[in-house]
């Protein structure tokens, strides 16, 4: 178990705020763990649940998983939210379960940062299966993780554990972030 981590109360990054991307599989904790990171930077939040289309939810709901087709507007949302905030930064929650999603995503603000919450699948559906009021069904965590293409070494960002409480995650998240390596790209993962 990794051990966590303290930071300030307001972590310091080289220039200003970075645009981090809270990703991972549904039922990581994206929502809580990027709210928290956000209120410690004092920066805007959004939750990239908001920015799915009707059409999406019902798809999901229904136990179907999004193909790539279907995704595209949603992150082209996203890319939109990243792109107003690139100036002061943010934080935003999504999925970004494969490269070629990162990459867009990264493309939009060359300061972004990505914060892959990671854990076993069993925590993970067990939290799935307690969670309520979610438009996504529990049943759609193995076409995720299946999906899932961890950070590689080239990407921007860092892999955190979500074996400790939502706070000590952001914490470790915003230690590893704000390493002195700048990006946080060489930091531990």
């Amino acid at each position: 178990m990794t051990q966590p981590a303290t930071v300030p109360s307001r972590p310091s990054f080289a220039r200003s705020l970075p645009l981090v991307v809270v990703m991972g599989v549904s039922g990581a904790g994206k929502t809580t763990v990027g709210r928290l990171i956000a209120d410690r930077l004092g920066a805007p939040f959004a939750d990239a649940d908001a920015f799915h289309p009707a059409s999406n939810k019902a798809l999901l709901a229904a136990g179907i998983p999004l193909g790539d087709t279907e995704r595209a507007p949603w992150l082209a949302a996203i890319a939109d939210w990243m792109t107003a905030h690139a100036a002061g930064g943010g934080v935003v929650t999504c999925s970004a379960l494969k490269r070629r999603y990162r990459d867009a995503l990264a493309r939009t603000a060359r300061r972004a940062l990505f914060v892959h919450l990671d854990g076993p699948a069993e925590v993970i559906a067990d939290r799935l299966a307690h969670r309520t009021g979610h438009f996504m069904p529990a049943c759609m965590l193995g076409s995720q993780l299946a999906d899932l293409e961890p950070l590689a070494p080239d990407e921007h960002g860092v892999r955190v554990p979500v074996d400790h409480p939502a706070r000590q995650v952001a914490d470790l998240a915003l230690a590893r972030l704000s390493c002195p390596h700048g990006t946080g790209a060489a930091c531990p993962r």
